[in-house]
């Protein structure tokens, strides 16, 4: 059993469509309506859709690359006063470029707290169909830099290297599928078996 310490910034990621906000929504009774970062015992619960249905489509005038940048904007400020609050932040983010984690490292760091990565691991023809299933499609170009990021990531955690994290676990669908609860270091929050 992986249990994370009570300050920690732990980041769900993987291919688009892989199953993270399935996953989230199961461990944390979420319905995907939230609009919101939501706080389950200690835990702040933060995926990237919650600041979607904030956002909803607004500002209509703006052209679809502005209203993605504010979307992701959105989500990486909730993921920084999550952290800064100083509980215990679990977090969707399907960026797994080195860029994106040494800036999550980063933030971590600044504000008391340890990166770790969950890294949950579906093959791409699997998260293509997840993206089709819930209607929302990354652009070929997109998904192939994902696929890029994700397989050099992957390597680097199996050949045991979780830079810059302080750890990082992978999880297969079935594990994924499994997985009832994480637990943090005041035994609230989610647990991994087997860990």
């Amino acid at each position: 059993m992986t249990i994370y310490p009570a300050r920690s910034l732990v980041i769900l990621t993987g291919l688009p469509g892989a199953g993270k906000t399935t996953l989230l929504r199961r461990l944390y009774d979420l319905d995907g309506t939230e609009s919101a970062p939501v706080t389950v015992g200690a835990v702040t619960v933060i995926d990237s859709q919650q600041s979607r249905s904030r956002w909803a489509g607004r500002p209509r005038w703006a052209p679809k690359p502005v209203r993605t940048g504010l979307v992701f904007a959105t989500h990486m400020w909730r993921i920084r006063s999550g952290v800064r609050a100083g509980g215990p932040v679990i977090a969707h983010n399907r960026g797994c470029g080195p860029f994106v984690l040494r800036a999550f490292a980063w933030l971590a760091r600044r504000h008391g707290a340890q990166l770790h990565l969950l890294l949950l691991d579906a093959p791409p023809e699997v998260a293509l169909a997840g993206q089709y299933a819930r209607g929302r499609v990354a652009a070929p170009t997109t998904f192939t830099r994902h696929q890029r990021h994700w397989r050099a990531l992957l390597e680097r955690v199996r050949a045991g290297d979780p830079t810059p994290a302080a750890s990082a676990r992978v999880l297969e669908r079935e594990d994924a599928d499994r997985l009832e609860v994480i637990l943090f270091g005041d035994h609230r929050g989610l647990a991994v078996p087997g860990g």
